[in-house]
């Protein structure tokens, strides 16, 4: 299903599973800025996986933005993007780098991100067969930052959820400093035993019926570029940090 009909959908009735799913497969995007939408120290669970600095110039991965993009994202210019949802706190930090400039910090970069709340349910949208509780009217779990000269952006949030068909993930859109989008793409969560995941057990949910990265239908072509470190426990909060490069 395109995208553009998918988000139709959601206003004229209930959308089935097998919708949702084939909605969140690897697609294209809309380009508008404005418009588009290791170790372990104490408590539980630490984690390690994935990039956190700079240095692979592999182009990050396009993947979707979806079905719940950011409708308008220019408007939640905020590091905090909490909004009082319960969950393990996590602090996420995002590098950005150019592909086409030896990788080199890409500093005036606009990061958007937005992923579910702890019980697997986004803002912004509801009310529907693909997400029962209605939350279009508020906002949380969505932000945008500006990199900073080493290319960063950091952003406090909880630890997401799952929801059926996908594993624990994060919606990352860049733009360059003009609005023009530069890459969709999301970030993976280090999986098995020992990990974040693991420690956090789906929250109430548990992880009965969760799907794996080797199994979701948008990360199971691999993650190696889109796998995040993720370190901490959940008595003090987790960290998250990955490096994606984008073609500017």
């Amino acid at each position: 299903m395109e995208r553009k009909n998918f988000l139709k959908s959601l206003l004229v009735g209930a959308v089935s599973v097998p919708a949702l799913l084939t909605a969140c497969s690897k697609d294209d995007v809309t380009p508008d800025a404005t418009t588009s939408g290791s170790g372990t120290t104490g408590g539980t669970g630490g984690t390690t996986g994935g990039t956190g600095t700079p240095g692979n110039c592999t182009v990050a991965p396009t993947e979707t933005e979806g079905p719940f993009p950011t409708k308008v994202p220019a408007s939640y210019v905020r590091s905090d993007i909490t909004d009082g949802k319960a969950g393990y706190k996590m602090t996420a930090s995002i590098t950005i780098a150019n592909s086409n400039n030896s990788c080199a910090a890409l500093a005036g970069a606009i990061v958007d991100i937005w992923h579910c709340d702890a019980d697997g349910n986004y803002s912004e949208y509801g009310g529907s067969g693909m997400q029962s509780t209605n939350y279009q009217s508020v906002h949380f779990l969505r932000g945008r930052q500006v990199t900073d000269a080493s290319g960063l952006v950091r952003f406090t949030t909880i630890f997401p959820g799952w929801y059926s068909g996908r594993a624990t993930h994060i919606h990352v859109h860049v733009y360059s400093a003009s609005g023009t989008s530069l890459k969709v793409t999301q970030i993976a969560f280090p999986e098995g035993a020992g990990t974040a995941v693991a420690a956090v057990n789906g929250y109430a949910k548990g992880l009965s019926g969760y799907t794996a990265n080797a199994q979701d239908n948008v990360f199971s072509d691999g993650v190696t570029q889109e796998l995040a470190t993720v370190t901490g426990n959940t008595t003090d909060g987790f960290q998250l940090a990955i490096a994606l490069s984008v073609p500017a």
